[in-house]
C-alpha cells in the first residue's frame, strides 16, 4: 500500500501541488492548488497512483470504470488497466453529462466512477445519476485526491489515494488578499 509521504512526494515531483494565491472554480481563494492533470504526463506517476486506488476496490468485482471528461479520461483507463476491466468516459453535451461514442452501461453492470480531484463532487454526482439511469450498479467512487478531508458522501463507498483538507476562503475574508503580497492566479480548466 502506498504511503501518504510517497503520495505527497509524487504530487510535488510532478508539479501537481502548487502553493501561492489561487482563485478556485468555486470563486473561493486558497493558498494551495492541485493540478492533477500533470500526474498523467508521466506514466510512472499515473501507474503508481492509479494502481494504489484500484487496490481499494480489488474485491468489488468491478466490470467498468467511468471517469468524467476531461480530467478523468486517462485516469479511468489507468485504473481499469490495474483492475482488468473495461473503461470509458462521460462528457458534457449542451452542458449535460452524457455517454456518447457508442458507450453504454449494461443493466446491473458493476461500475466504479473515478475523478482525479474531488472538491464538491458535482461531476461525480452527475455520472452516478447517468449510470443509474442506464441501469448500472455504482459500486464506488475513487479519486486520487479528496480535497474535502473525508467529509463528502456519495451514498456509495468513496476511497481516495490521499485525503487533504485544503483551506479556502471567501474573497472578502482571504488573508492573502489582505496582505497584498502574492498575486491572485486562476489555474485549472474550468471558467469561473
Amino acid at each position: 500500500m502506498i504511503t501518504e509521504d510517497r503520495v505527497i512526494e509524487i504530487l510535488k515531483e510532478a508539479g501537481v501541488l502548487l502553493e501561492g494565491h489561487f482563485r478556485l472554480t468555486s470563486g473561493r481563494h486558497s493558498n494551495k492548488y492541485l493540478q492533477c492533470a500533470k500526474i498523467f504526463r508521466n506514466t510512472k506517476y499515473s501507474e503508481e497512483l492509479c494502481s494504489a486506488l484500484a487496490e481499494h476496490f480489488k474485491n468489488d468485482n468491478i466490470e467498468l470504470v467511468i471517469g468524467p471528461a476531461l480530467g478523468a479520461v486517462q485516469m479511468a483507463y489507468e485504473v481499469s488497466r490495474s483492475i482488468g476491466c473495461e473503461n470509458f468516459f462521460a462528457e458534457r453535451e449542451n452542458g449535460v453529462m452524457t455517454l456518447r461514442r457508442g458507450f453504454a452501461v449494461k443493466p446491473n453492470q458493476r461500475v466504479l466512477i473515478v475523478e482525479d480531484v474531488v472538491t464538491t463532487g458535482g461531476s461525480v454526482r452527475e455520472v452516478i445519476d447517468l449510470v443509474k439511469q442506464q441501469g448500472g450498479n455504482v459500486v464506488g467512487v475513487g479519486s486520487i485526491v479528496d480535497r474535502t478531508g473525508g467529509k463528502i458522501d456519495f451514498g456509495v463507498p468513496f476511497k481516495a489515494v490521499i485525503s487533504m483538507n485544503v483551506e479556502s476562503w471567501e474573497p472578502d475574508e482571504c488573508p492573502l488578499c489582505k496582505e497584498g503580497k502574492i498575486d491572485l492566479v486562476k489555474p485549472g480548466s474550468r471558467k469561473v
